[in-house]
């Protein structure tokens, strides 16, 4: 992708806490469609003061506004002087296949992957779109540095895991609140994978955080946060088979338990501020 500036056209901006938020969308060469983030750029941000750049991956149902406006992670940012940059679930609007019915799958589900099967392997290509695109849009526009980390929640956390394990050289630390850790064995992931990249479950290894995490040969900080009464924690998120992964590979993994928390934004927003510190810590290495 060239590196010069994308046409962006700016939607929103706000201050907030010092800095200031903005909402863009551009036309996406990698998901063909439109695409809409959100930026946070902390007041000390400018073209002689790059600023490193944390990227959010939300989960299912949600958008680039749900992170920005419930998690309470500006201020903080602010503090340390570090951007956020939050993207969009999946490819959204007219042409782009959905499934109405479904809120685990289409539309606002996109898994973070690259389908492989029509009519989902037209436009759902979010893995390439976080990892190359949007970095280069953010960089090249935006006072920021090549700095990045990347944390995400639910499907967004299982984004976060996949990118970051799969491309250590890329991030400097990676973390997640009540990530998808296994799914190539739990229902939303089957149900996802199975439309996004057909029967071959060999084909769903690449994007599964606890077989990538067994076989890692590169050790990355991780950090995670899971609530001990999580309605999904059983049955969906499985975090019992990362440890494992974990414990098999010799790699060393902050895992915290928060006893009485759910999955909701109530949650994240109880611990963004130890995320925050804990990539602050390897960003400005």
């Amino acid at each position: 992708m060239s590196r010069k500036k994308m046409k962006l056209e700016k939607i929103s901006s706000n201050k907030v806490s010092g800095g200031i938020h903005y909402q863009y969308q551009h036309s996406s060469n990698t998901v063909n469609c439109t695409m809409q983030f959100a930026i946070f750029l902390p007041s000390c941000a400018s073209n002689t003061h790059k600023v490193p750049v944390l990227y959010w991956l939300s989960g299912l149902t949600c958008s680039d506004e749900n992170f920005m406006q419930k998690a309470g992670a500006l201020h903080l940012a602010e503090k340390l002087g570090l951007a956020i940059v939050a993207a969009d679930t999946s490819p959204r609007g007219e042409g782009v296949p959905d499934d109405k019915d479904s809120y685990d799958f289409g539309q606002g589900a996109g898994f973070y992957l690259n389908a492989t099967e029509e009519p989902w392997n037209k436009h759902y290509h979010m893995y390439d779109y976080i990892v190359d695109e949007l970095p280069l849009i953010i960089e090249n526009n935006f006072p920021v540095s090549n700095k990045r980390s990347i944390s995400g929640h639910s499907m967004g956390g299982h984004g976060a895991l996949v990118i970051g394990l799969r491309n250590p050289q890329q991030y400097q630390s990676i973390s997640a609140f009540s990530p998808i850790t296994n799914p190539s064995d739990c229902p939303w992931g089957k149900k996802a994978f199975s439309h996004y990249l057909g029967s071959d479950e060999k084909e769903w290894r690449q994007y599964d955080a606890s077989i990538l995490l067994a076989q890692a040969n590169t050790e990355i900080p991780i950090l995670i946060h899971q609530g001990g009464s999580d309605s999904f924690l059983k049955e969906q998120l499985k975090p019992h088979v990362l440890l494992d992964a974990a414990k098999t590979n010799n790699y060393l993994l902050n895992y915290q338990e928060a006893p009485g928390y759910d999955h909701s934004y109530y949650f994240i927003s109880s611990f963004i501020d130890e995320h925050l510190c804990f990539h602050d810590q390897f960003l400005k290495k």
